[in-house]
């Protein structure tokens, strides 16, 4: 369901999911400057604007954040992603050896996709999948995100046993985490 709400003056078109598995609202900006609320089961729809509306500082600076980047964060198109692929596989099988000689976990594959709103991924069957995106950012970021889906090799959750793996590899990942949400490139 597509709507619009002003905030501050500006008209912001969003669009609304209802999710069963979803246990309260969330507000998502992508890349592409959309606004995507995902909403439980049987919440009114008051309660949807009144959030975002709560929500507008941030909506507003992500929104504007994104425009930045002309068709799309990082040039997110099809035609980048066949350029950038085997450079980024070659890459991230690099980082991931290199982070593994730590760690010893046995994995099945590594894929690289053009992915809309995740950095990476770690499947139960052991795949590690990851945004061809990762070739263009900052070292100590795209190495965060490299370990961060290592370690879900291990523990397929986000719990203290997980981040202390984490700080294995990377001590200073909390900064890098915060770096990462204050910069809108959080797509976990």
């Amino acid at each position: 369901m597509n709507k619009t709400i002003i905030l501050k003056n500006k008209k912001v078109d969003y669009k609304i999911r209802k999710s069963k598995r979803a246990k309260r609202l969330r507000l998502t900006v992508y890349c592409d400057g959309s606004l995507v609320i995902t909403k439980p089961k049987g919440l009114d729809f008051d309660i949807i604007e009144k959030f975002i509306i709560k929500k507008s500082n941030w909506v507003l600076s992500k929104l504007e954040y994104f425009k930045k980047f002309k068709g799309g964060f990082l040039g997110n198109n099809r035609k980048n992603y066949l350029e950038n692929k085997d450079e980024a596989l070659k890459f991230v099988n690099d980082r991931i050896r290199y982070f593994n000689k730590i760690y010893n976990f046995k994995f099945n594959k590594i894929n690289i996709k053009n992915q809309k709103t995740r950095w990476g991924s770690c499947s139960s069957k052991g795949n590690l999948n990851f945004n061809y995106k990762v070739l263009m950012i900052s070292q100590n970021i795209a190495d965060y995100i490299i370990v961060h889906e290592l370690c879900h090799l291990k523990e397929l959750n986000h719990s203290s046993r997980f981040w202390n793996l984490i700080s294995k590899a990377i001590p200073d990942y909390l900064s890098i985490k915060k770096e990462l949400q204050e910069k809108g490139l959080n797509f976990y």
